[in-house]
């Protein structure tokens, strides 16, 4: 479903699946860092725009939502180059693995693939935060 500059780590979503078969599965953070593409519209029009409004109202479909998003300004240590983080919560990994098969995944995926260059998530605890429902 994704674009392949925006390949999947197998060996992680292996992880993920066996926690979500578990009696482990709970809460998760996906902090996704975002390099845009330069016709995105990249922070507030065009096709960033369309994909955030949707990504907004599709995460709820699987329980998910969008705790905050900032731009970045640039990196005091190291050359990744990326224009935006964005903390994604879910309430449980199955819930995230379920955002391929989801009422309006396919658009949602669509969107992404359109809009961003580069991407890396990383999958932290959803459960240790302050701001987390």
């Amino acid at each position: 479903m994704l674009p392949t500059k925006l390949t999947r780590n197998e060996d992680e979503l292996a992880i993920i699946k066996t926690i979500a078969n578990s009696d482990d599965d709970g809460p998760v953070l996906m902090l996704n860092l975002n390099r845009y593409t330069s016709d995105a519209g990249f922070p507030d029009t065009g096709l960033h725009q369309e994909y955030i409004t949707g990504l907004e109202a599709f995460l709820p479909v699987v329980g998910g939502k969008i705790l905050w998003r900032h731009p970045v300004l640039g990196q005091a240590v190291g050359i990744q180059k990326i224009d935006e983080m964005l903390a994604a919560w879910y309430p449980s990994h199955q819930d995230f693995l379920d955002l391929a098969t989801a009422p309006g995944g396919e658009n949602n995926y669509r969107l992404r693939g359109l809009c961003v260059e580069y991407a890396v998530i990383h999958r932290c605890t959803g459960d240790q935060y302050p701001f987390c429902p």
